[in-house]
């Protein structure tokens, strides 16, 4: 098939190479415009046009997909197909119905679950054993159209939001060169999509890793693994900004048992040799690996061979 791909970030390329593996033309790359990074401000490209100019495709980067000039500009390339994964832009009707195969999207969950921005990293904070990728024909809402193909994915214990992303994007590079196959074959009816039974899955941002310790610990860890690597969980120590990587749920009869007594929610109640216990709104919560500013990420047992940590110390507080 001629294809027009439409994507943007990491988790893109590996669906843009599946394709071209398998012998369809991909005869454009669409993809959000160049951005500053770091101090110097320099230009990066995203990584579906670094792989498209590896590949020796050509690359469109409108600021503004729906304006007529880009509408024109797509239909210039007479495409069977677009594929299109985490592109960033929500398409007009226009280029929804532009190709004969019309649009086909590969979102990261078991659809109708987790519409929306983030289902990766939603799945590991409310703790779904199961998710997977779906393909689907693109229609005007946000993630509401026809099913297509669904594969699942098994999550880890200790899977984290950046450990998933990985294997749905092998995943989704899997599925989507299938679902192309089928639709070619007339082999595959479309599924209407029910209602969701999870809320939209939001944009992640960086307030939203502020940990609440008077949350059950359960729900704390899920964040944590929820949020790495990014945008992180973290939380107030000593009026410092502590993130918070890797941590492990203690029971209450766990912390009995060790003659813990329940404390105050995000207060340190034992120091051990390869992390600290916090108290947390059910159980305690035993951090492993952490960082602080000016430091990169160390295990809890690093940090309490360099820094002081009391039972007693309050996190959370800013004070």
């Amino acid at each position: 098939m001629k294809v027009i791909f439409m994507g943007t970030p990491e988790f893109s390329v590996g669906t843009l190479e599946a394709l071209i593996e398998a012998g369809h033309e991909v005869v454009l790359a669409v993809t959000q415009p160049d951005k500053p990074k770091g101090r110097g401000g320099k230009m990066q490209y995203p990584p579906v046009k670094e792989t498209a100019l590896k590949y020796d495709i050509p690359v469109y980067q409108p600021k503004k997909i729906r304006e007529e000039a880009c509408i024109e500009e797509l239909r210039k390339y007479q495409a069977d197909i677009m594929v299109v994964i985490a592109f960033g832009q929500i398409l007009p009707q226009a280029i929804l119905d532009m190709t004969p195969y019309g649009c086909v999207n590969v979102h990261a969950s078991l659809l109708p679950k987790y519409r929306g921005a983030a289902p990766i990293q939603w799945a590991v904070i409310n703790g779904e054993k199961v998710s997977g990728v779906t393909t689907m024909q693109m229609d005007a809402g946000l993630d509401t159209g026809d099913m297509l193909l669904k594969t699942e994915v098994v999550l880890d214990e200790k899977e984290t939001g950046g450990s998933l992303h990985d294997k749905l994007a092998e995943a989704g590079a899997r599925l989507c060169v299938e679902t192309l196959k089928g639709l070619e074959a007339h082999a595959i009816t479309p599924e209407k999509q029910g209602e969701s039974p999870t809320e939209y899955a939001r944009m992640l941002d960086k307030s939203l890793g502020k940990i609440d310790w008077t949350r059950p610990a359960e729900e704390i860890e899920r964040l944590i693994r929820g949020l790495n690597p990014w945008p992180s969980a973290y939380t107030d120590w000593t009026g410092k900004t502590m993130k918070i990587w890797e941590a492990q749920v203690i029971s209450q009869e766990e912390a009995k048992a060790a003659q813990q007594e329940a404390a105050k929610p995000g207060t340190v109640v034992k120091v051990e040799k390869d992390g600290f216990l916090v108290q947390t709104g059910k159980d305690l919560l035993k951090v492993c690996a952490l960082q602080i500013p000016g430091k990169k990420r160390m295990d809890a047992g690093a940090f309490l061979r360099g820094y002081t940590m009391e039972a007693g110390v309050e996190l959370g507080s800013e004070g």
